[in-house]
């Protein structure tokens, strides 16, 4: 074991080593554990739609930090509010009020016409706060027997051991077994298959509006709007998770303002924090009051820094015009992508709402478009091995969006 003033001279040596742009591509390549597939790229700043690399070279970024920076980088109001803050209470733990907590709870639920909101740090957290509320709830209304929970094929809810398993998707759980009971899956989203899933023990109905990470698949409408009714006739717990679509991302508040369908319980993260981490389970008075102090906890949700940012993003997307704004590029992405697909074959759908939109190819080539785009300029993600996922800024612009156009045909024809 070295000594202190041993190790800070360790310290010191490696952090004046890691200047140069290589050797921070050797020491992420040395001392991060490998779960993530890095890209080539290190982004060094960030402002507005663009991110800049070590040597300055722009990127238009239309993954927004995978739906995570809404209103762009180092929005001017975020920092402003984030540096006074910074200056006047980073933390206090749960154990205490502060007002940043507390306006925004209000905002929040005002905004989502929710009752009542628990404060964590992430979309796998909110996640597990909204399966544990079901299941707290259910259990002291119809018994302790209730405690399943369904969830889609397809669905992606979370990376924690619990919200793998609400995952629908095998390549997400392999390796981490024995994996915790109390989750069914449902093959199709039609009425029959949810009333086959449905067992004595079922407690709630956990569901994306949109299917992000699972290839950008808008829900059916008027299949939301029988699982609402449906939900309420066999009394189940009806769970959106909004983690992607929240905060304006498909041209409302919430995904579920634009559809018409209130769950009893929604959760939000990603964007809400403009790039800082927080997350929100929010519900209805009846299944929030399931909580109550010592069931449920986090040392850090909706820390005063995070919270203090989030009113502010609040602020920013619910003035008025900007989710018209919203919806207005939406529309110019979506039919632009809709030329695109009509221009190639390689293209086989395109499917989104708002500025979430999935471009899906005739193979699985989407890597490579990936890899071609940013050579060029332009960062888009996957959503599986076929489908290239676009979720730019809300502050995009008709400009950027067609220079975003622009390159995405020629990546695809050079990946293709």
């Amino acid at each position: 074991m070295r000594e202190a003033s041993q190790l800070s001279e360790v310290m010191e040596t490696s952090v004046q080593a890691i200047d140069g742009a290589q050797a921070v591509y050797e020491a992420d390549a040395a001392c991060v554990m490998h779960t993530y597939a890095r890209q080539p790229l290190q982004i060094a700043r960030g402002a507005g739609t663009h991110v800049y690399d070590e040597s300055d070279n722009a990127y238009l970024d239309f993954t927004s930090g995978i739906a995570v920076c809404a209103l762009g980088h180092c929005h001017p109001r975020l920092v402003s509010v984030a540096q006074e803050q910074l200056n006047t209470l980073w933390h206090t733990s749960n154990l205490y009020l502060t007002a940043p907590q507390a306006r925004l709870a209000e905002r929040l639920t005002i905004a989502s016409g929710m009752d009542r909101v628990f404060f964590s740090n992430s979309g796998a957290e909110a996640n597990e706060a909204a399966i544990k509320l079901a299941r707290r709830y259910s259990k002291a209304r119809y018994g302790a027997h209730k405690g399943e929970v369904l969830t889609f094929s397809n669905s992606f809810h979370g990376r924690t051991i619990a919200t793998v398993t609400a995952t629908a998707q095998p390549k997400y759980q392999e390796g981490f077994g024995p994996l915790p009971g109390g989750f069914r899956y449902i093959e199709a989203m039609t009425p029959d298959a949810v009333k086959a899933a449905v067992t004595p023990k079922t407690c709630a109905v956990m569901i994306e509006p949109i299917q992000g990470e699972g290839g950008v698949y808008p829900v059916p409408s008027d299949f939301l709007t029988w699982l609402r009714t449906f939900c309420d006739e066999v009394g189940l717990v009806l769970i959106f998770d909004e983690v992607q679509t929240g905060v304006g991302r498909t041209g409302q508040w919430l995904a579920w303002q634009k559809i018409g369908v209130k769950p009893d319980i929604v959760t939000m993260a990603k964007a809400l924090g403009g790039g800082l981490p927080i997350g929100a389970t929010m519900a209805v008075q009846d299944v929030a009051a399931s909580f109550i102090p010592g069931t449920h906890g986090s040392t850090f949700g909706g820390n005063p820094v995070a919270a203090r940012v989030a009113c502010e993003v609040i602020d920013i997307v619910l003035e008025p015009g900007f989710l018209e704004g919203v919806s207005t590029r939406g529309q110019q992405l979506g039919s632009g992508l809709c030329v695109l697909a009509a221009q190639t074959s390689a293209v086989v759908d395109v499917r989104g709402i708002g500025l979430m939109w999935g471009v899906e190819l005739s193979g699985p080539v989407a890597g490579r478009v990936v890899d071609k785009c940013r050579e060029r300029g332009l960062l888009v993600l996957t959503a599986g091995a076929s489908t290239v996922r676009l979720l730019p800024p809300l502050i995009v612009t008709a400009s950027e969006i067609e220079s975003a156009l622009s390159i995405l045909a020629i990546a695809i024809d050079e990946a293709v």
